[in-house]
């Protein structure tokens, strides 16, 4: 059984009215949407903008309600959970966002920032929860220093850093990753990517990797789902989808992208003391 199974998922929302008429027309973001996501793996949503990448990642995560559809999360409906039930789920799929720099709460410490999810889902005392977030800030490549520090004191690269030791702080399952290096310089994604990549083997994270940049779905990602309009176009691994496209828009893509992300090194814990 897969880790994630979505099935016909769908969302629209309340477009313009049309010249005489009193009802709206419905703009259709997200249509009859299906794939699978085992442990371990990266499926990458890629399209241009407005193509629903963002809207499918925040329905997993029921950050926004569904019209229909099924999201299947460890053999239960997300879906159909509510309360303490949906609570628990939640702990095991975390999101990483675009911009780090809106994602943290300026008058809030990283610090407190990265303890908040084992505050709001643990009974750990503030000792405990303090030695967490030591150590997480060291898994993304910080120091336990940065802890005292608030947003503005750093930079795009080391808060997204932050923002991705939060979302590991409960250890998920699953992470939701929203283009989460577009928001970043040249010269810091190349870590992020690899840091992420790391991460990934470390700790049998699945990812669902939403972005529109496929040289870099080509280092991270094990299969590649791309969006046009809300609808699945084409999908499969990304190998097979690199080499041999069906669809003239993936071919368009393809076209577009820019050379490879390089693997690099020494991106992991103590390389920002």
């Amino acid at each position: 059984m897969s880790l994630l199974e979505v099935s016909h998922l769908t969302k629209s929302y309340p477009g313009s009215r049309p010249p005489g008429s009193w009802r709206r027309r419905r703009s259709v973001v997200v249509q009859d949407v299906g794939f699978t996501l085992d442990a371990g793996d990266c499926l990458a949503v890629v399209g241009e903008s407005g193509a629903g990448k963002s809207t499918l990642g925040r329905l997993v995560l029921r950050l926004v309600e569904a019209d229909s559809g099924a999201i299947v999360f460890e053999g239960q409906d997300v879906r159909g959970l509510a309360g303490a039930r949906l609570r628990a789920a939640r702990q095991h799929m975390q999101m990483i966002f675009q911009d780090p720099y809106s994602s943290l709460d300026p008058r809030m410490t990283v610090g407190q920032a990265v303890a908040e999810p084992l505050r709001a889902h643990t009974r750990d005392g503030r000792e405990v929860r303090e030695a967490q977030v030591g150590t997480l800030l060291d898994t993304v490549g910080l120091s336990a220093r940065y802890a005292a520090r608030y947003p503005a004191e750093l930079s795009g690269g080391q808060l997204q850093r932050v923002s991705i030791a939060r979302a590991l702080a409960l250890r998920p399952k699953l992470v939701v990753c929203d283009e989460p290096v577009t928001a970043l310089d040249v010269s810091v994604r190349a870590q992020i990517i690899n840091l992420l990549l790391d991460l990934k083997d470390e700790f049998g994270l699945a990812y669902l990797f939403i972005c529109h940049d496929l040289s870099i779905v080509e280092v991270l990602a094990d299969r590649v789902m791309v969006m046009r309009g809300g609808r699945v176009v084409e999908a499969g691994d990304v190998r097979q989808v690199f080499e041999a496209p069906r669809e003239d828009y993936t071919r368009e893509l393809l076209a577009a992208a820019p050379n490879p992300v390089p693997r690099m090194g020494g991106v992991r814990p103590g390389a920002l003391a």
